[in-house]
């Protein structure tokens, strides 16, 4: 069975779609795996490539990630019961003091689109709490986001806090005020511009 037309419709956004043939993927004998990495991704990498090049908006970003969630739906207890597990784990969430969470949101459901691990601990997380999550889940990314510059510093705690915790994890940085330059400074790994850039920093950074 072709998987371009579940592609099209999760690049279109189309949850209707895209769930009905999920299903007649499963129906014609694919395996789960298969048809995430070969319908699903796919169709959230062409999103994510247009929205780099102006070519799509954070709402047709939501639209896609939403038809790609309903698909996963189907998919994601198949892929528990063979015992398929994403190959990293990333535990992301708004910092300390912060409640914004569209930025966050979106890195989440394109991290998921690319197959990872996503424990969202959603806003005004403490940098002990990213912690604990970290430890708990043994995630390979760590994910803060920040909306307010009042709240950076936050970013700065987590970061000297997964220093000082041992931990392996990669620790990123996004959101408006956010910039490279801060990242350094704070010494976090890496730093993401959107959210579709986010996918392909986690990916190199694993990759190194």
């Amino acid at each position: 069975m072709d998987l371009k037309p579940l592609t099209e419709a999760i690049a279109k956004g189309n949850r209707a779609e895209a769930v009905k043939l999920t299903q007649a993927a499963l129906e014609a004998g694919l395996k789960p795996q298969d048809i995430v990495d070969n319908g699903l991704v796919p169709g959230m990498t062409i999103v994510g490539d247009k929205f780099k090049r102006n070519e799509a908006f954070v709402p047709e970003m939501l639209i896609a990630a939403r038809a790609m969630k309903e698909s996963m739906a189907l998919l994601e207890p198949l892929l528990v019961k063979a015992g398929i597990k994403p190959k990293y784990t990333c535990v992301i969430g708004t910092v300390q003091g912060d409640l914004h969470d569209i930025g966050k949101n979106l890195v989440a459901m394109m991290l998921k689109g690319a197959n990872l691990g996503v424990i969202d601990l959603g806003t005004n997380v403490s940098p002990d709490k990213f912690i604990e999550a970290a430890k708990t889940h043994n995630a390979d990314i760590i994910a803060l986001s920040a909306l307010l510059t009042t709240t950076m510093p936050a970013m700065k705690q987590t970061v000297e806090a997964a220093r000082e915790a041992g931990l392996n994890a990669k620790v990123i940085i996004g959101g408006a005020p956010v910039t490279q330059q801060f990242c350094d400074e704070i010494g976090a790994d890496g730093y993401s511009p959107d959210a579709a850039s986010a996918v392909d920093l986690v990916m190199k950074l694993m990759a190194a």
